[in-house]
């Protein structure tokens, strides 16, 4: 598929519809990258767009938001805006349609194999969110990889598939699955027994586990390191306003521990933003605590400071996705990442990882 071709497909403001394409001009900031002392940044209203809808995953930035954490680095407004997926939304930032964007390891090394130059400037998903999940009731209890000789194993398409299909690799079970197209209703047709195993992301086992069903899982990370959420900006854009991207990287840090540090009233804070979460109110603040808790943390931020990435999951997604023919051109894996933007001298990055425990 040409990245570069590709049409805007409903891409919503939390508040209505916004067009994406009108926001192009904003991304050319004071136009020498060097904002004034008292101007703070470059670019003061920027939109964030968001990989899918809003929702527990995406605490950090509403909080950032709503405790004025933006408002403090120079920011008159950040914009929310509902995404399609993270392939889009690596799109929409190399094409410069939004100054700031949420998608993941993989489809920034994809769009970039497509002369595309989003640029990874912070990771906030430290680990590979993949997984490989089993209803305990319908299938035992799956605390193995050899386990899945021989079962049915369904995921939705993407990147979920790829990982999935790279773990059965790693572990010689390719072969000996029989695997199915799930689509966007995995965890339904594993918890109704039409599949034996899911493949998916930690996010889908709390969707699974607020169905009173116990799930046991298996972790992709155990075989292959990628990165998951990140923040993502096109590299012209960064190299223009390095001062936007450094304030706010240090907003959404300052904003991810707070959340963390103040779990139910950050969920208070999403609800606010987007009511219709208060349905689902629980599982949000699930969802919050699996990522603060199992995906946020690493060695690398432990000795770098939150949002760094490391060369070697990059790597590894590479090699992934280069083995499955998901790359349309080749692209160096370390082109398409930066830790140039983080301020570690700033305390919630440099010690994010000491404040997050607290």
């Amino acid at each position: 598929m040409n990245y570069t071709q590709r049409t805007r497909r409903g891409v919503l403001a939390l508040g209505g519809a916004v067009a994406l394409s009108g926001c192009a001009g904003r991304l050319s900031g004071n136009g020498d990258g060097d904002p004034s002392a008292e101007d703070g940044v470059a670019v003061e209203s920027v939109s964030l767009l968001l990989n899918w809808n809003m929702g527990g995953l995406h605490t950090p930035y509403v909080a950032a938001r709503e405790n004025g954490f933006y408002e403090e680095e120079g920011f008159t407004d950040v914009e929310f805006e509902s995404g399609d997926g993270s392939d889009f939304a690596a799109n929409q930032a190399g094409l410069g349609n939004t100054e700031f964007a949420i998608s993941s390891g993989d489809q920034i090394l994809a769009v970039n194999s497509n002369e595309l130059s989003p640029r990874a400037v912070g990771i906030v998903m430290q680990r590979n969110p993949n997984v490989v999940f089993a209803d305990r009731e319908e299938f035992g209890e799956l605390s193995d990889p050899e386990q899945l000789e021989d079962v049915t194993v369904g995921s939705g398409p993407g990147m979920v598939r790829t990982m999935t299909e790279a773990y059965l690799a790693h572990h010689d079970l390719l072969d000996t699955v029989e695997y199915v197209d799930a689509g966007f209703d995995t965890v339904q047709q594993l918890l109704a027994g039409e599949i034996d195993v899911a493949g998916g992301v930690f996010s889908d086992v709390v969707d699974a586990r607020h169905q009173d069903r116990e799930i046991d899982v298996l972790e992709i990370e155990d075989a292959v390191s990628s990165y998951g959420h990140l923040i993502t900006t096109d590299e012209s854009f960064a190299e223009e306003n390095p001062d936007t991207v450094e304030a706010f990287l240090r907003a959404t840090a300052r904003g991810a521990v707070w959340a963390a540090q103040n779990p139910d009233e950050a969920i208070d804070h999403l609800v606010d933003v987007q009511p219709e979460l208060e349905e689902t109110r629980e599982n949000q603040a699930d969802k919050w605590e699996e990522m603060y808790t199992g995906y946020m943390l690493s060695e690398t931020v432990e000795t770098e400071g939150w949002g760094a990435s490391a060369p070697e999951p990059w790597e590894e997604t590479h090699d992934v996705l280069a083995d499955g023919d998901a790359l349309e051109n080749e692209v160096d894996p370390a082109d398409v990442w930066t830790n140039d933007y983080l301020d570690s001298e700033d305390e919630y990055v440099a010690e994010f990882a000491d404040r997050i425990d607290e």
